[in-house]
């Protein structure tokens, strides 16, 4: 059922989008733009052409219409009644980019894929980087939540973090401006990233090859990576690794719908078949009880999740488990 009406949402902006480059795409399907492949429409989704053009739009856009920013939709579950408001969706052609801006700095896109700067930074020969290239996801979902893996963050290797407001207005943030802590930023969540500067160090290239091989295989192994999933689905609470948590309370193979959690790795949840955002994010409330009930740990979510209910289909955090 269409839950959303962004023909009406882009009529409202009036004679200002001939001024813009990018595209605009009332109702948008966001199951063609996540990882999960489920969730319902957004109202209006706007591609900016490059940071320009972006900021143009913030300029029309009325302060009253909801803006949702999304990457390459990896770590991101969509509710099946859709998103209201625009759903702002950077282009590789303006946000993609990466080059290298001086000894062992790398200038990085938000769009950019996280494997990407590392294979830049190995062929430049900078260490520091090999992380990412296990990350699936984009440069402004891992400034956001200080994304990490195999023992480095986000946080070691940001120089610098270009952006713009709700209004349109560029701004610098230095690392100690994005109040790092794990998994997540302080800095204020109505800034949109347009791309930020690394630094890491001089490192042989062979000995950088072998650390992204090594990420390669190992989540290779470890991970589903041929399923239709969202990455690490909770994070890991102080002291505790999430997958023993879940698999401790019986939540390894759990299924919803079509949702379940990988036998592979149990604090991944794959999209089996058709699920729906209400399959998905049932099943991970259901493993949240289970592990509150088994070890009284409260895991919380690390997937973003995003949009309004279906009526009726609405998902409540169970007993014992509070709601972010």
């Amino acid at each position: 059922m269409k839950q959303v009406n962004g023909e009406k949402l882009l009529a409202s902006l009036g004679s200002g989008v001939e001024k813009l480059r990018g595209r605009l795409t009332p109702d948008a399907p966001m199951d063609r733009v996540t990882w999960f492949q489920a969730g319902g429409l957004a109202e209006l989704m706007f591609q900016p052409h490059d940071v320009e053009d972006l900021a143009t739009f913030l300029q029309i856009l009325p302060a009253d219409v909801p803006l949702t920013v999304v990457g390459v939709g990896s770590n991101l579950l969509v509710r099946d009644g859709g998103i209201p408001g625009v759903v702002l969706r950077l282009s590789a052609k303006g946000f993609g980019q990466v080059e290298l801006v001086g000894e062992n700095r790398i200038k990085a896109g938000a769009i950019c894929p996280d494997k990407h700067i590392a294979a830049m930074a190995m062929d430049n020969g900078i260490g520091g980087f090999a992380f990412y290239y296990g990350i699936p996801g984009s440069i402004g979902g891992a400034l956001r939540m200080n994304a990490g893996a195999n023992g480095t963050e986000t946080r070691e290797r940001v120089v610098e973090v270009h952006a713009l407001d709700r209004q349109g207005n560029k701004h610098v943030l230095s690392n100690a401006d994005m109040g790092y802590t794990y998994r997540h930023s302080a800095a204020p969540a109505d800034l949109i990233f347009t791309h930020a500067v690394f630094e890491g160090y001089p490192e042989e290239r062979g000995k950088i090859r072998a650390e992204m091989d090594a990420v390669r295989q190992h989540r290779e192994t470890v991970q589903p990576v041929k399923e239709k999933t969202g990455g690490s689905t909770f994070k890991n609470p102080e002291g505790h690794s999430a997958w023993k948590l879940i698999d401790d309370a019986g939540g390894r193979g759990l299924m919803n719908g079509g949702a379940q959690m990988s036998s592979l790795h149990c604090n991944f949840m794959i999209n089996i078949g058709h699920a729906t955002g209400y399959d998905l994010e049932y099943l991970g409330e259901m493993v949240r009880q289970r592990v509150f009930e088994h070890s009284g740990v409260k895991l919380e979510w690390e997937i973003k999740r995003l949009g309004v209910f279906m009526p009726g289909r609405e998902v409540r955090p169970f007993q014992g488990v509070t709601t972010e």
